[in-house]
């Protein structure tokens, strides 16, 4: 293990006035939400902070979101190594905050409801560590911070960043995921998937409606949608591989206005989810197939719409060890516990298409809360976080950092 993570060597541990200037720069976010590729203010204040560190962010060519290099004294020209990128989501989702703290959101419908705040917060923390430690000479490699837009936008922001050429020079990506189930202070890791393939799935059914006195003489649209709700996510459990987790959920079905009008159209949209990239791969011609064969059982014309989400994010071996070994030179062995893949999507996968890289479970939960209480969990109104989070957030980045 590396001297440079003694505290008695290097103030990898956050001071008191740098640590109060970061919860108040996250409350600050959490105030301000900003929408996927609408994070105008979110990068001005970063933009700001980072250059007040004597540092040089680059917005990036969509307006918004931003990429600074921290290198070490000497190597303002082609890197001597290459960088460790270290990437946080700085979008808001469109839900409103219930919460009644006094850093609640001010814009109303919008809220920070996922902790992409808090991933802002610690990727500019460790920047602002590692920029102190670059100043000393003891930053042994360059590090990349990368502050991108419109994760919560199908199919993410993500794919749009990496075509800017961000990933030049870089050897390794890590982020950070807030995760109200485990506690603050605790990290959550895994090789191989962490979250599912997540891709939405858009259909239109049409037929000549008439009375519901009749419905021989038309095509029953609700009766075909509602099969196409319950029986395409059965057929398709049929035909993929189990272990695939490939799975279809509704999400909306709109069909009719009159109880005793058969209508002409029907409409359903929902994702579809699964754990194994193979089956990513084969699910559009999967899912349409299906689709078509169900509709076409009640002579409904059918047009489907299917878009691209995202891939599963599929851990490097090597670098969820570098967050393990990391947590645990700070906090303990005991702060890294294995975690499960979940169905979430996440475009943090598309940067793994191209480099090796990582991402772990940051516990915000605060220790002690009562077990049978229902956790704040993401994407709801009353989402919140411990923010000693933050605190271990950039201890563990600037940790790896220095270990990589």
């Amino acid at each position: 293990m590396s001297d440079l993570l003694s505290p008695e060597s290097t103030p990898t541990t956050l001071d008191d006035a740098l640590r109060a200037e970061l919860i108040a720069f996250r409350r600050d976010l959490h105030m301000h939400p900003e929408l996927g590729n609408q994070e105008v203010r979110t990068t001005a204040v970063l933009k700001e902070r980072l250059e007040r560190a004597g540092l040089a962010p680059r917005v990036l060519d969509s307006g918004t979101g931003l990429v600074c290099d921290v290198r070490p004294p000497g190597t303002d020209g082609p890197a001597q190594a290459p960088f460790l990128a270290l990437r946080a989501d700085i979008d808001a989702l469109p839900i409103p905050d219930t919460k009644s703290v006094p850093y609640r959101s001010t814009i109303p419908g919008r809220a920070h409801a996922c902790g992409h705040d808090v991933h802002t917060t610690v990727v500019l923390g460790a920047g602002l560590v590692l920029a102190r430690l670059a100043e000393r000479g003891l930053l042994p490699r360059p590090v990349r911070l990368l502050f991108q837009p419109a994760e919560e936008v199908l199919p993410g922001g993500a794919q749009d960043v990496v075509e800017t050429g961000v990933l030049e020079g870089v050897g390794r990506i890590l982020a950070l995921h807030c995760d109200p189930k485990l506690d603050a202070g605790r990290l959550g890791v895994r090789v191989g998937p962490i979250t599912s393939a997540c891709d939405r799935v858009e259909v239109s059914l049409s037929g000549p409606g008439g009375h519901t006195a009749r419905p021989h003489l038309t095509t029953d649209l609700v009766t075909a949608a509602a099969k196409v709700a319950t029986e395409v996510p059965a057929l398709i459990a049929r035909r993929a591989d189990t272990r695939s987790g490939i799975a279809i959920t509704w999400g909306r079905l709109t069909a009719g206005h009159a109880p005793n009008v058969i209508p002409n159209s029907a409409e359903l949209s929902g994702t579809m989810r699964c754990l194994d990239l193979a089956a990513w791969r084969a699910a559009p011609d999967l899912v349409v197939a299906a689709v078509d064969e169900v509709a076409a059982l009640y002579r409904a014309k059918c047009e489907i719409k299917y878009i691209r989400g995202v891939p599963p994010v599929v851990n490097d071996a090597a670098s969820t060890a570098l967050l393990a070994e990391a947590m645990t030179a700070r906090f303990g062995a005991d702060a890294v516990t294995e975690t499960e893949q979940s169905l979430g999507g996440e475009d943090f996968s598309w940067y793994l298409e191209r480099v090796p890289g990582a991402m772990a479970r940051l516990g915000v939960r605060t220790p002690g809360r009562n077990a049978s209480v229902t956790p704040r969990d993401i994407h709801q109104g009353d989402f919140d976080v411990d923010e000693h989070a933050i605190t271990v957030g950039v201890d563990l980045l600037t940790a790896a950092a220095l270990l990589s």
